[in-house]
């Protein structure tokens, strides 16, 4: 590993849900954070501001969970994939990219038919580190994995009602339903959705 730091001995790590592929935050390293980060599988950085080493995490208890770290092209940038515990930012959010310099405009390509997918996850995964009250998603997150596959089931019995009824708008609402609870129970166990299409990838092949 030949990382470049700069002047100062910092290298800009940005910080990524694997699961959601939401980007939650950029901090820098030098090269003891770097070390302390790949040994505990946890980010550290290096607080320019306070001149010393910082735990993500370890008074907040929002931790960050290290899966991999990448690094670019030029080797001067990490790109630093984790599985969160709750929201990145100090403004308590799930991530610390909230505000656009494009207004109202959207992120989700019109383009792309399957953009829902990734902003459901996205939205799932935001859900869950900030637990805003009054969210079903929080609902569910909060009675855990007993209630998320509960729910699983009764909306796989009511796609199959639907269909077996030959009745496509109702079809259409239980299927939506049915994989909108999918996705939380995938977050739930931590199991990026990238990982069943690998599956599926695999057995097409």
């Amino acid at each position: 590993m030949d990382i470049k730091f700069d002047e100062k001995g910092l290298v800009p790590a940005i910080v990524q849900d694997v699961q959601s592929k939401e980007v939650l935050m950029m901090a820098y390293m030098n090269e003891e954070s770097l070390q302390k980060t790949l040994e505990t599988k946890e980010t550290w950085f290096f607080s320019r501001s306070r001149n010393e080493l910082w735990n993500k995490g370890a008074t907040s208890g929002n931790t960050q969970k290290v899966v991999d770290v990448l690094y670019d092209c030029d080797s001067d940038t990490l790109l630093v994939k984790v599985i969160p515990a709750g929201p990145a930012c100090h403004r308590n959010t799930y991530t610390c990219f909230t505000d656009t310099l494009l207004g109202d405009e959207t992120t989700v390509g019109s383009k792309d038919r399957f953009a829902i997918i990734n902003e459901l996850e996205r939205v799932i995964a935001q859900r869950e580190a900030e637990m805003p009250e009054g969210a079903y998603t929080t609902y569910l997150f909060e009675k855990g994995i007993d209630k998320i596959l509960k729910k699983v089931g009764e909306e796989a019995g009511e796609v199959i009602i639907a269909a077996k009824n030959r009745d496509p708008e109702e079809l259409k609402w239980e299927v939506a339903d049915l994989m909108y609870h999918l996705l939380v129970a995938l977050r739930e166990q931590k199991l990026p959705l990238d990982e069943v299409l690998k599956v599926l990838e695999e057995r097409h092949k």
